[in-house]
């Protein structure tokens, strides 16, 4: 396999240098794509052959898988901002679509777009790294053809589910973790985590916990509050979001219109979930960023007793004090 592997290197560079000419905003790295394309090889050739393949046989493999969407996928797993923007242009009226013709209501297909979104753009950090369902797709079949499935399979789990909403332990695993979205743990799932920790460090460090998270919802910008009240507090979903921002009379439309200044958009576009993802996502780095300085200059924490404190702020933000400074008045 590995022979295999270091022969079809040529061409996967070639391949790189043509994804690159036809997107060269995306962002992604050489090494990046081509791990992709080795994860695609090594699938292919352990499916069951009569006969060992030939490193033309290879070839002919990665000449068939569709790089221009797995460039794309790949660029928007890293969260780059332009291939995101190429995504909802090419792609968002095609989900759209599939859902209403798989979804029995409206409600439903818009719920399915809010979860796929969701999934598409990374629920979690594992290892570092923000796992998005991107990472899942190979190129072995049209972008479209994929995402088909990824909607049927959301809107499975959205009736398994029972249609719950996302509630707001997604974002304490952000606050913890740096991504954006994951569910507000009952605290009777923290048991194991709790125990572990004795009665004794949990008071000690329990008050720095809560001073540090009330400096750090307290010290983010007024949209940025704005932001998390909607999404947190008054429960609404990303696209209804979305068109707030769009309103004249919201509050988030001059900031938005502000920012949109030194991109490549019209103002007066659509707004799209992801946009709105990007823009919490960057709320809740900033408030780990300031919960993490809070606990090591006011506190005087170090890295270990940091950690503590994260843990017990993913019991103790499901509480409704955690609201208290995000008052944009």
């Amino acid at each position: 396999m590995e022979e295999l592997l270091q022969a079809a290197e040529p061409l996967m560079d070639d391949l790189f240098a043509r994804c690159i000419e036809n997107a060269p905003n995306f962002g992604v790295r050489r090494d990046c794509f081509k791990d992709a394309l080795r994860r695609a090889i090594k699938k292919f050739l352990s499916a069951d052959t009569a006969e060992p393949l030939s490193s033309e046989e290879v070839s002919a493999f990665l000449n068939q898988i569709q790089i221009d969407d797995l460039f794309l996928a790949l660029a928007c797993a890293n969260g780059n901002e332009r291939a995101w923007w190429e995504f909802d242009q090419q792609h968002r009226s095609y989900l759209e679509r599939v859902a209403r013709h798989l979804a029995k209501t409206e409600v439903d297909a818009q719920e399915v777009i809010d979860s796929v979104y969701v999934e598409l753009y990374g629920t979690r950090v594992v290892d570092g790294e923000r796992v998005s369902k991107f990472a899942t797709y190979s190129g072995r079949g049209s972008l479209r053809g994929w995402l088909r499935t990824v909607v049927w399979h959301s809107l499975v789990d959205l009736h398994r589910a029972g249609h719950d909403e996302v509630s707001l332990d997604e974002m304490t695993e952000t606050v913890g973790e740096g991504a954006a979205h994951a569910s507000f743990a009952d605290s009777t799932m923290l048991g194991g985590e709790s125990e572990m920790i004795g009665q004794i460090a949990r008071d000690r460090y329990r008050g720095a916990t809560l001073s540090a998270l009330g400096t750090a919802f307290s010290t983010l910008d007024g949209h940025e509050k704005l932001l998390l009240l909607y999404y947190h507090v008054e429960n609404l979903k990303l696209r209804e979001i979305a068109r707030l921002v769009e309103n004249e009379a919201s509050p988030l439309r001059g900031w938005f219109q502000r920012k949109s200044q030194t991109r490549e958009k019209d103002p007066g576009s659509r707004i799209h979930e992801s946009t709105v993802m990007r823009w919490l996502e960057k709320c809740y780095a900033k408030v780990l960023q300031t919960f993490r300085r809070e606990l090591e200059t006011t506190h005087g924490l170090n890295h270990d007793e940091v950690e503590i404190c994260l843990g017990l702020a993913t019991e103790d933000l499901a509480g409704p004090n955690i609201y208290r400074n995000l008052s944009t008045a």
